[in-house]
């Protein structure tokens, strides 16, 4: 298992390159620069600050700088944001990502996972009806209209919560933002959890186990959870990355300074070095949520584990 995971880890490295190549490719042939504006900059003020950072030289040559830089962990300094470098800027908004959106897989693994279960051991009755419509509904409305609605009830009405801002993490300020954002996850696994419970129940060794005299929840538990967990956890490689690298809205709408209101900022102000920082980042969450997922895999079936 170590040497695949090594080995894993080692093929993550031309992935990044070519995600590097293509961001870098892609952002330098939008037209425009990171310092055009409507008014025009004295020329030599304007050839004194792309000297600054290189962008007088030739396009290759940035190129070879920028993957010199990187090679060191470096991601460049932020045009935008004057004297802060790209790897300050992740640094200050990814934790609130991660404490967000883990609380957030977090509450939409264990509620959805236990509803769909619930729904999956009594198919066709109210307790599968019921929560199966009220599931629809999580899914069909948007998260711009669930995290308002959120901050009308639990901060404007009851009081009980605060709207927003960020104040040192506390559970406060985070729970409503968590809830938000996880309300569509724990919708859709409820749904993927429900349908891939009743497929395994269908087996062979399903039946087996009932003819034994076993009861439905024990069957579920004992026999059809590992099973019905592969489809979730192939769903939770991308979720996870999407997750953790916060969502816009959810950031927009509590306030909140997370690395995903600093990637639309860069991307409207060709802060190319940010935007390429914050590319990398979600390629690598991306690989490595990938891993996770094959290491899960792993522990769920021992045939994956033999075959590696």
């Amino acid at each position: 298992m170590p040497r695949y995971v090594l080995r894993r880890l080692l093929s993550a490295i031309p992935t990044l390159l070519l995600i590097a190549t293509l961001a870098f490719a892609l952002l330098h042939l939008t037209p425009g620069g990171p310092f055009d504006s409507e008014r025009s900059l004295v020329p030599q003020i304007q050839h004194a600050i792309e000297a600054r950072y290189h962008l007088d030289e030739p396009v290759w040559r940035q190129y070879l700088r920028y993957l010199s830089d990187l090679a060191r962990g470096d991601l460049g300094p932020s045009f935008q944001y004057r004297d802060t470098s790209v790897n300050q800027i992740i640094a200050l908004g990814l934790p609130i990502d991660l404490a967000v959106g883990g609380c957030a897989i977090g509450f939409a693994l264990l509620v959805g996972g236990a509803i769909g279960l619930l729904a999956a051991s009594r198919p066709g009755t109210c307790r599968d009806r019921v929560p199966m419509t009220l599931s629809m509904l999580g899914m069909s409305v948007p998260t711009f209209v669930v995290a308002p609605l959120l901050i009308l009830v639990f901060a404007m009405r009851l009081h009980w919560l605060p709207a927003g801002d960020w104040v040192g993490g506390s559970w406060r300020h985070l729970l409503l933002p968590a809830l938000a954002l996880a309300l569509p996850y724990t919708a859709f696994i409820a749904r993927l959890v429900r349908a891939s419970a009743l497929e395994v129940m269908g087996s062979a060794y399903i039946r087996t186990a009932r003819a034994k005299g076993l009861g439905p929840m024990a069957v579920l538990l004992r026999h059809a959870l590992r099973p019905t967990l592969m489809p979730l956890v192939s769903y939770l490689g991308p979720a996870l990355a999407g997750v953790l690298t916060g969502s816009i809205v959810i950031e927009q709408v509590f306030g909140l300074p997370g690395i995903g209101r600093f990637f639309i900022t860069g991307a409207l102000n060709r802060d190319y070095t940010l935007v390429m920082g914050l590319t990398l980042l979600y390629g690598a969450l991306i690989i490595l949520c990938n891993l996770l997922v094959d290491l899960c895999y792993a522990w769920l079936d021992p045939r994956v584990r033999l075959a590696q």
